[in-house]
């Protein structure tokens, strides 16, 4: 059987391994600790390279268009759910992006928790909802062109994005 969800929830670990070093950073500031910058601006560039543009993109321009294309195999459909809440972490990171360049501390903490609570919760869904669902719903033939999709995705993009520099984080 082909499992077309393993590798965007291998990628969920990635995430939230930074969702937690960010909490992490943001009780540290809280607790009297000097803002570190430049961790945050790492913090920005890996949620809009590798969360958005290479993770968000292999569900949205692929799983989600091969999920909608077998709604009737579904008992609902949460993908509209899910674009709603990709499009509300974008926020959340242009707040943070605005609140580095002012160098306003409390406004990138009110972001990044905002940003992580969202993403903590969105990943659950995905996971135990979505994935499974999507599982469900494709056939064998679709899940192979899937995971054929995602493979001339990630070649594109890591020629692009460089992802391996991403592994330094």
């Amino acid at each position: 059987m082909i499992n077309i969800t393993q590798v965007l929830s291998g990628e969920h670990q990635i995430i939230l391994s930074v969702i937690d070093a960010t909490l992490k950073a943001c009780t540290e500031i809280e607790n009297g600790k000097a803002l570190n910058q430049e961790y945050f601006i790492k913090t920005v560039d890996f949620i809009k390279n590798y969360a958005d543009k290479f993770h968000h993109a292999k569900e949205e321009d692929i799983l989600f268009t091969a999920m909608l294309k077998n709604q009737e195999l579904m008992h609902c459909n949460p993908i509209p759910v899910m674009l709603h809440e990709h499009d509300e972490g974008r926020k959340c990171v242009k707040g943070m992006e605005h609140a580095l360049s002012e160098n306003a501390v409390d406004e990138l903490i009110e972001y990044a928790r905002a940003y992580c609570m969202l993403l903590e919760n969105h990943i659950y869904k995905e996971d135990n909802v979505l994935y499974p669902m999507a599982e469900a719903a494709l056939s064998d033939k679709e899940k192979e062109e899937v995971n054929r999709k995602y493979q001339e995705v990630e070649l594109k993009l890591n020629e692009e994005m460089n992802l391996s520099a991403l592994s330094s984080f």
